[in-house]
């Protein structure tokens, strides 16, 4: 039986992770989605109202990690990002996207890194990791 939601991307299945100032929870979702997708999804990440650069602590709490995240940027989130995205994650900020026919849209409540120290980020990273593991699972 045809998947009834097929790919908006064509060939991979697209993730947008989405949080009010693309700095902290969907940078960190969206680098260990990259990580862990070895390139079978095409992962994107933004905000409404992006910051000037990714949380400091954000940045840390990855490195611990291996993962790199201090040449990123946030991204304004556009309808068009929407769009092109099989599933949107919103990170528990009330954020509100565009909605379209066929997509799958998720909300992870998680607390914000935002004005936080290393010690109160590494929980939020650890919970974003076990999710995308879970998301990663759920994929085609």
């Amino acid at each position: 039986m045809p998947d009834p939601n097929p790919p908006a991307s064509g060939t991979k299945p697209s993730v947008l992770f989405v949080c009010v100032h693309n700095a902290g929870r969907s940078q960190m979702a969206a680098a260990f989605l990259t990580r862990l997708a070895e390139g079978r999804i095409e992962v994107r990440s933004a905000g409404s109202v992006p910051a000037d650069t990714v949380n400091p602590a954000a940045v840390r709490a990855m490195a611990e990690v291996g993962i790199d995240l201090s040449a990123e940027t946030p991204k304004v989130l556009t309808a068009a990002a929407v769009q092109a995205s099989d599933v949107v994650i919103t990170m528990g900020c009330g954020d509100t996207c565009p909605v379209f026919p066929g997509k799958r849209y998720l909300d992870w409540q998680l607390d914000d890194p935002a004005g936080q120290g290393i010690e109160a980020v590494r929980p939020i990273r650890d919970e974003i990791e076990r999710r995308v593991h879970t998301l990663l699972a759920e994929l085609p």
